[in-house]
């Protein structure tokens, strides 16, 4: 096997994985065999491999597999979208607090420090339990935890390059605020924080599962993997094969984006760049 491709497996196995479980979800309508939301009571908890539920059935006669499938778009969007949402706000803060002069970096970096206050579990539950359960409330809670850690990232890499040369260069030239953020700043901010954010991911669906969980975010008849291991705990003694399956889906999607996230680290730290540190 020639050895450029061995260098590239480490980061295109877990991606190609990832993108494999964005396209499961969107396709849900076509490749789940049954409605999620339908269900026959006298065929509820069947264990795995009865005829007909693959993975067995709820305890609303619902099949698992499809429930399975079609809560990988909450899932997912639970985990993606407050990631995007950090990403994008976070650089913002973060370039904002760079390039600025002492009194507003100071005054965004202490307000960051009063999220850091909370660790970042209660601070999502306190922020969804203001907001009506469902997917908004989610994914506006995760955004609100994310954010600093990623304004951090971003930061701490615009401080690096602040003094640059080429950076003086743009402004003795007369480059404004906006045509310097945009064509110097951001081509070298953006890859670090892109990297960072990548391991968020695993994070944010863990996060949006206990949400979920607890009752504050997706809430049945929607599927979801941490409402769906809500409605089978109760079943965890008596039909413990159906009842962690949820709980399996979680994990696992939280390893591929997490070895994403690292691949990718070690990727960029083996060209020479400038990884971003640990933040919580």
């Amino acid at each position: 096997m020639p050895r450029a491709l061995l260098r590239r497996l480490p980061v295109a196995v877990p991606a190609a994985l990832a993108v494999l479980l964005v396209l499961l979800a969107v396709a849900a309508p076509l490749v789940s065999p049954y409605d999620p939301a339908a269900g026959r009571l006298q065929d509820r908890l069947l264990d795995p491999g009865s005829p007909g539920h693959l993975l067995g059935t709820d305890g609303q006669g619902g099949d698992v597999l499809s429930r399975l499938v079609w809560a990988a778009r909450a899932s997912l969007a639970g985990g993606l979208v407050p990631v995007a949402v950090a990403a994008a706000a976070g650089t913002l803060v973060g370039v904002a607090a760079g390039l600025g002069g002492r009194v507003t970096e100071q005054a965004l970096l202490r307000s960051l420090d009063v999220l850091y206050a909370f660790p970042g579990v209660l601070l999502a539950i306190a922020v969804a339990t203001l907001l009506r359960p469902g997917l908004g409330a989610t994914v506006l809670a995760l955004s609100v935890v994310l954010t600093p850690a990623v304004a951090r990232v971003a930061f701490t890499e615009v401080r690096r390059i602040r003094t640059a040369e080429y950076l003086e260069a743009a402004r003795v030239s007369g480059a404004g605020w906006p045509d310097l953020v945009l064509r110097q700043v951001v081509p070298v901010v953006a890859p670090v924080v892109l990297v960072y954010c990548s391991s968020l991911v695993g994070l944010a669906i863990v996060y949006a599962a206990g949400l979920s969980l607890l009752g504050l975010g997706v809430t049945p008849p929607t599927a979801e993997w941490g409402a769906m291991i809500d409605e089978l705990r109760p079943s965890l003694l008596t039909h413990p094969a159906v009842a962690v399956l949820p709980a399996l889906a979680v994990l696992a999607v939280s390893v591929v984006f997490n070895t994403l996230g690292e691949a990718l680290r070690h990727r960029i730290g083996d060209t020479g760049a400038r990884l971003p540190e640990a933040v919580r």
